[in-house]
């Protein structure tokens, strides 16, 4: 199992935590992510890190599709691989209706064909063997329809191919973890429950492998987890850390109905308290929705408490299929423990 740091986005203020970062590197951490909502964006801290920082590999967990034109996914993937020899790690993601259609003013509808269609251009482009030219149900390129001067021309990146980039896609419904599998070289998968791996998510991720062209399964497929880590002897103090977290993504992040996180949480068997979080924090009641998330829950999601107690915990996520172990941690001794216990 490799080890990676995941970073996230900011709030109000961009605060990159490097000390944390160049001690991942130097205690051979594989991979550093960074994160995208509506605020800062995911390659521009990126680039940051990856000046200051030597071995570690440089992800994006998620670059928004609808946020970026394939195109333009594919050139900034390029050029962060040249700049950095050869780190670049693409992660990417849909996002959800509410930050695609409020922010972005793209359409949610037929995501799995974007994804895919998506992913199909940024590898052409990658391997940089023809120029591009793509017919999809989504993507037209060249361009020919309302509001096109019908000068558009295939086109061939101008920088060296990058084919080897590998693309991860995040997701969490049934049928996007299938696709993931089937396309994608990596899965990013959010409030990950390991001891449920193989009643809720294997059957869907052996489907992709079935689907997909060639050689596929688990040996050449990263199945990458973000998990928090929090090393403390206050176990309450702990889940307190990771609450506001977990009600704002399973209570705000959606509306009714329409929440993937909340539904996730449902089939992990927390549906009634799943229900709950939501009704209060969509009522403006937050800190009671914080307090509702069930330690359960956490526990199944996340590595708390001593170390004794992580290390024990640690082997229901050693014995799963994962193979990268993203850490969401917030400070060197943590970060430390968990190389120790892992690496």
């Amino acid at each position: 199992m490799r080890l990676g740091l995941m970073l996230g986005y900011a709030g109000r203020k961009i605060e990159l935590p490097m000390e944390l970062v160049k001690e991942a590197d130097r205690l051979g951490v594989d991979i550093v992510w960074t994160a995208e909502a509506y605020g800062s964006d995911a390659v521009t801290p990126l680039a940051w890190i990856g000046a200051q920082t030597e071995k570690i590999k440089l992800g994006t967990a998620i670059m928004q599709m609808p946020g970026r034109s394939p195109a333009n996914t594919a050139m900034t993937a390029m050029t962060l691989n040249q700049l950095s020899g050869g780190r670049m790690v693409l992660g990417l993601g849909l996002s959800g209706p509410q930050v695609a259609e409020g922010w972005h003013g793209q359409g949610y509808k037929r995501p799995l064909t974007r994804s895919r269609e998506y992913v199909q251009i940024v590898r052409t482009i990658f391997e940089r063997k023809e120029r591009l030219t793509f017919d999809g149900k989504l993507y037209q390129i060249p361009y020919s329809g309302e509001g096109s001067m019908g000068l558009g021309k295939p086109l061939k990146s101008t920088l060296a191919a990058s084919p080897d980039i590998p693309i991860y896609l995040a997701s969490i419904g049934p049928k996007n973890v299938t696709l993931t599998a089937e396309i994608a070289d990596g899965w990013l998968p959010i409030f990950f429950s390991p001891e449920r791996y193989d009643e809720i998510y294997a059957p869907h991720v052996e489907a992709g492998f079935a689907n997909a062209d060639g050689d596929k399964g688990y040996h050449n497929f990263d199945v990458a987890p973000t998990v928090y880590c929090i090393v403390t002897d206050n176990l309450e103090a702990g889940y307190n850390q990771l609450r506001p977290m977990l009600a704002l993504y399973i209570g705000g992040m959606g509306a009714k109905g329409k929440n993937f996180y909340n539904d996730l949480a449902s089939r992990y068997g927390f549906a009634e308290a799943a229900e709950k979080i939501q009704d209060l924090y969509l009522s403006g009641r937050q800190g009671e929705a914080m307090m509702a998330v069930p330690e359960a829950l956490i526990d199944e999601v996340a590595l708390i408490g001593s170390r004794e107690r992580i290390a024990e915990r640690l082997e229901i996520w050693k014995s799963s299929k994962i193979t990268t172990l993203n850490m969401g941690c917030f400070d060197v001794n943590t970060l430390r423990t968990m190389v120790e216990l892992v690496l």
